[in-house]
């Protein structure tokens, strides 16, 4: 997959992975990446489907109707080349944090969903449930943080608590973070999801 590592300056923090949004590229989440913590390394990824020529992490039917099949294929390709990547760049494979903007944030949130191991926790900017109807693994001392808009047209906040609910209910730990906005990304919520952050990992 097509990806940027940056090295960071402390090798006890996660790893940070960066998922961007539709249309997006692996350098669209490095400045806030940065303002969270500018020591940690950072392996950003750009998605392996193309969309009308925008870059995505999976296929989908309709908008806000994701297509399963491509999806769990997609997650999986993911989930390998996380493996491959931390034997390549030598990162510690068990301390990867996930931040996501929409698409990015979906697969995110599958890996949480299909895989007990993929990651140590996330931060998931508008993200969806990306399948119903399947047993997740347990995620016992697994944090994430959701960011959601209470005016999102393509997330809704039911949407949003229902994530948080299945997520809870594998045993992870969740912080459903709300802004008065619709689905972009906003600097008040990469700051929540900073403070978050610090507050979880302790910076480390």
């Amino acid at each position: 997959m097509k990806h940027i590592f940056q090295k960071g300056t402390d090798q006890s923090k996660p790893t940070f992975v960066l998922l961007h949004g539709t249309g997006g590229t692996e350098h669209d989440l490095l400045p806030i990446a940065e303002k969270i913590d500018p020591e940690v390394n950072i392996l950003s990824v750009r998605g392996n489907v193309l969309e009308n020529g925008m870059p995505r992490f999976f296929k989908r039917l309709a908008e806000g109707v994701f297509d399963e099949e491509d999806l769990v294929f997609r997650t999986k390709e993911l989930y390998e080349f996380l493996d491959k990547a931390a034997e390549k760049y030598g990162f510690n494979r068990h301390n990867i944090l996930a931040i996501g903007y929409s698409n990015g944030a979906n697969i995110a949130a599958s890996l949480l969903f299909h895989y007990q191991d993929a990651i140590k926790g996330a931060i998931l900017h508008h993200p969806m449930v990306p399948r119903r109807g399947i047993e997740l693994p347990v995620l016992l001392d697994k944090n994430i943080f959701i960011a959601a808009g209470t005016n999102d047209p393509i997330c809704s906040s039911q949407e949003s608590e229902e994530l948080k609910f299945i997520l809870e209910e594998a045993k992870a730990e969740v912080h459903l973070h709300w802004e008065n906005k619709g689905h972009q990304l906003t600097m008040s919520e990469v700051a929540a999801a900073k403070d978050w952050y610090l507050a979880t990992f302790n910076g480390a």
